[in-house]
């Protein structure tokens, strides 16, 4: 028997993560996996651990060359990674 009221899978995951009120951690989950992808395999490389906690972005960086010039471009990367992630996630970024 057929059912008269029935929803895309697609509608329904959609209606449960607004529900359970997911959608900014999936958000911040999606700018942590896109940060090889915004900044290249050669930064990705050199980054150790990388997590948003407070809408604050914590990357730790081992080699203080990339450290430095990712500093000079934090602002850039900030406004790229909340363009990719389709709204404001992270409001600061600190380099360790």
């Amino acid at each position: 028997m057929r059912r008269s009221n029935t929803q895309s899978l697609s509608e329904v995951l959609r209606y449960y993560i607004q529900e359970m009120r997911m959608e900014r951690k999936l958000k911040e989950v999606d700018v942590v996996q896109s940060w090889e992808d915004l900044l290249g395999k050669t930064i990705a490389g050199y980054t150790r651990n990388i997590y948003i906690s407070k809408k604050i972005l914590y990357v730790e960086i081992s080699s203080a060359v990339a450290k430095s010039e990712l500093i000079m471009m934090r602002e850039e990367i900030r406004k790229k990674l909340n363009e990719k992630a389709g709204g404001e996630v992270i409001e600061k970024i600190v380099f360790k």
